[in-house]
């Protein structure tokens, strides 16, 4: 059963034909004390409700309900009825506890799949094991690991991705953040429509329209032809934000009206067109301080991390680097039609020991080069050593016992500075990161650069 809570009688009676009309059990009621005696009567299995039952427009009334709700029902979702203009109250709701929120007028379409969403996690959460069948038809084909770190966050992936909640991967650069998107996409029912990358980072904000939404011809100047825009190219399957905390803050609304109504307008058209998405986001920093800094918009921040996924570093499952060689290693091979390549034990040691900065991508980018810089059948250590260093001097190295994980990444990077003579670009290439996320180290570890 569904319960509506909204002390507007058009609103209960138009929910409730619409949720009959796709046959669910329905019951409306106009205030919170029918409400809670509902939820004593006959707990449903989900919430819809308004924030305001009076003339005051605070919300606190619908604060106070969520959050009685809540203590009777923990794990049913709740989902928020709020005006566009009171955005910020279902904000504080959903610190609460609420599921999701959606604004009025809303779109029947959208409405609809954000209920789906929310009973089909309510059931998937209560399954605590995949059965076997289950297990054996995901398709993790892509994700090279066995570290409990990693196989966590997949059993996470297994149970969401048959749904279409909005998923946040957060984690750091190099980590693989792509790929778990895509396997996202693969073993969803969207698996056969389009699964659309977009990297947000290198949108300016003058482009940011036309790149996602499209344009008309003529619309302006240099629009010689009609272009279609990256939403619509991913409807029906999965669209990938990636770098979303690059996104200036006038295209955070943007965005957000997005999400919100899954309808767009094209530049040039007035007409609005509607987008049928799943959306994954993915960011190497830390989204919460930017709300608390005001670089990133709230509402945006809790429309799009529904469910959020954290990606170790490659140093917090190092079981999984001798899989990853041997994985590069026959890649590599393969594509250069070069003979296989072994890894001895002692250099599988020495690259279980990196600190790995740039996570996989700089594993795979030292692989990569000893392969085709040695031209050898087995790898030693050595042959890794020198390539990780890439000097002439003899190669330094240091225990890595009595140091934090912190020391070992600050002193990697002053090193790596020291060879490359501060070049940023350099830098930031070899540790496998990109320049915004080296800035970002050397700010939090206060490394000053020599001019």
């Amino acid at each position: 059963m569904i319960l509506i809570i909204d002390d507007d009688s058009a609103i209960r009676s138009s929910l409730s034909f619409m949720l009959k009309h796709a046959g669910y059990d329905v019951k409306a009621v106009p205030s919170p004390k029918e409400a809670m005696e509902a939820v004593r009567a006959v707990a449903p299995q989900l919430v819809l409700m308004d924030m305001n039952f009076s003339l005051t427009t605070d919300g606190e009334e619908g604060l106070t309900l969520l959050k009685e709700i809540k203590v009777f029902l923990p794990e049913v979702p709740v989902i928020l009825m709020t005006a566009w203009g009171s955005i910020q109250l279902a904000v504080r709701g959903m610190k609460a506890g609420a599921f999701d929120f959606i604004t009025k007028p809303w779109n029947n379409a959208a409405f609809m799949q954000r209920i789906e969403t929310a009973l089909q996690l309510a059931v998937s959460e209560k399954k605590e094991e995949q059965s076997a069948t289950e297990n054996s038809m995901f398709d993790r084909h892509l994700i090279i690991g066995r570290s409990k770190a990693l196989t966590d966050v997949l059993s996470t992936i297994k149970r969401i991705a048959h749904t279409n909640a909005s998923v946040l991967i957060t984690g750091e650069s190099g980590t693989g953040k792509e790929l778990i998107a895509e396997a996202l996409h693969i073993n969803s029912p969207r698996s056969e429509k389009p699964f659309v990358k977009v990297n947000l980072g290198g949108i300016s904000h003058t482009l940011f329209e036309s790149e996602m939404f499209g344009h008309k011809k003529g619309a302006f100047t240099g629009a010689v032809d009609d272009r279609v825009g990256r939403f619509e190219l991913a409807d029906k399957g999965t669209i990938f934000l990636d770098e979303i905390g690059e996104l200036d803050l006038s295209c955070q609304v943007k965005l957000l009206r997005v999400l919100q109504e899954q309808t767009f307008e094209v530049l040039g058209d007035s007409k609005p067109r509607r987008v049928d998405i799943r959306v994954v986001s993915a960011t190497n920093v830390d989204l919460q301080q930017m709300v608390k800094e005001h670089t990133f918009r709230e509402d945006l921040f809790y429309r799009i991390n529904l469910i959020t996924v954290n990606l170790p570093a490659l140093r917090e499952r190092r079981e999984d680097i001798p899989l990853l060689v041997n994985h590069f290693a026959d890649l590599q091979c393969k594509m250069n039609q070069m003979s296989p390549v072994e890894c001895s034990s002692d250099a599988i040691e020495y690259l279980c020991r990196l600190p790995f900065l740039g996570n996989i991508r700089e594993l795979k980018n030292l692989v990569d080069r000893t392969i085709l810089i040695s031209g050898k059948e087995r790898l030693v250590a050595d042959d890794f050593r020198g390539q990780y260093h890439q000097t002439d001097e003899p190669a330094k190295t240091y225990s890595l016992q009595g140091l934090t994980l912190e020391e070992i990444e600050r002193d990697t990077i002053v090193r790596a500075l020291e060879k490359y003579s501060g070049n940023l670009m350099q830098t930031a290439r070899a540790l496998g990161i990109s320049r915004a996320a080296l800035y970002r180290r050397l700010e939090k570890y206060q490394i000053k650069i020599n001019e």
